[in-house]
């Protein structure tokens, strides 16, 4: 890379900060960015909330912002799950980028504002989303949808591993899931530590960038507290060993972003359990880049591969998950041939499911 570029992507990089100290600074921060007037989003939107029966008797709910697009091209729902690490983010800092979804999709977009750790660790953010998404696969009138068909499933980095985990328990528990689902630069894996991690983009990218290795392992630190429990597929799902019956995914990754390798081997081990992949690397990209300006390249190039797939693959069941073929729906710009230092989807003894079966408290 030509080294006055680099030095300019650096100036990019996440303040170095300790999130296991600095997460609730980094909160009101993102919320008074998220709050100032700006021409390119706008700020109408609706509110729904799951019942306590979604919540499993519990009585608490679980907000849900829904943002109409200013053309509405599609029928579809795209129910979003935020990153932030499953500790930062909420309905208010991911306003802008919902807002913009919207728009350049034409699509309605339902933001979910699950718990966050350190208050609520692992797993309930997952219970959150899980719950919510069950409930409106179930009863999808909710969100004036006819066909359940037309929901889609949407994450950004620590969101689109909650998107991941949730299609796993969907289908593991004999629910109606998802028919497709879109994992923006996912977390898959446990490992972050550049020392041991069998993923080349921990090293690579793991110091310079708009995420660093340290960020990563303090947010998991927080997140899930206990290092064995980090291995559970429902929260690193590249361990799991049963990866079929999945939705169709687009999985969307960043070349300069230390995920992008798990990401990428995540889409490949899906492809290899039999279900319709299309993987795209955004070349030049950082992580987030979801959550940019509208006039970012890397987000328009990333709203149109999300737009070929949304029309690729209908509602109608036009093209079901599992017709494609493994081989062959890959972009030429994430390569099927694995950039991992070593395999990392090899799998012990499943876990036993923190998600209780019912009423996980």
């Amino acid at each position: 890379m030509n080294p006055l570029f680099r030095a300019v992507l650096r100036l990019f990089a996440a303040p170095r900060l300790d999130m296991r100290e600095d997460y609730q600074r980094v909160r009101r921060i993102q919320r008074r960015l998220a709050s100032l007037p700006g021409p390119r989003y706008r700020t109408a939107w609706e509110t729904l909330s799951g019942s306590p029966a979604d919540t499993g008797g519990s009585g608490d709910q679980v907000p849900v912002r829904v943002f109409p697009p200013k053309e509405k091209l599609h029928e579809d729902v795209l129910l979003f799950f935020h990153g932030g690490g499953w500790v930062t983010g909420d309905i208010e800092s991911y306003t802008p980028a919902c807002a913009t979804m919207a728009d350049l999709t034409g699509c309605v977009v339902a933001s979910v504002d699950y718990r966050l750790a350190p208050e609520d660790p692992f797993p309930a953010g997952l219970e959150d989303c899980y719950r919510l998404a069950h409930q409106l696969l179930e009863d999808p009138g909710r969100l004036g949808l006819e066909d359940a068909d037309r929901i889609v499933l949407v994450g950004d980095s620590a969101g689109g591993n909650l998107a991941a985990a949730v299609s796993l328990l969907l289908r593991e528990r004999g629910h109606r899931g998802a028919k497709r689902q879109i994992l923006l630069y996912p977390v898959t894996h446990w490992d972050h530590d550049p020392e041991t991690s069998p993923f080349a983009s921990v090293r690579r990218h793991g110091e310079d960038y708009r995420l660093t290795n340290t960020e990563v392992q303090d947010y998991m630190e927080l997140y899930v507290p206990d290092p064995d429990q980090r291995r559970h597929r429902l929260v690193s799902p590249l361990m799991a060993e049963d990866l079929s019956g999945q939705p169709a995914t687009l999985l969307i990754t960043a070349e300069r972003d230390l995920l992008c390798d798990e990401g990428e081997a995540y889409g490949r081990a899906l492809q290899e359990a039999g279900n319709t992949v299309r993987l795209h690397r955004v070349d030049g990209a950082l992580h987030g880049f979801i959550t940019l300006p509208r006039f970012s390249r890397s987000l328009r190039e990333a709203y149109e591969v999300i737009n070929d797939f949304l029309r690729e693959h209908p509602a109608d069941g036009d093209a079901p998950a599992g017709d494609a073929p493994a081989t062959g729906s890959t972009d030429g710009d994430a390569p099927a041939t694995g950039s991992t230092d070593a395999s990392a989807t090899a799998d012990g003894p499943a876990a036993a499911d923190p998600v209780g079966p019912e009423d996980p408290r």
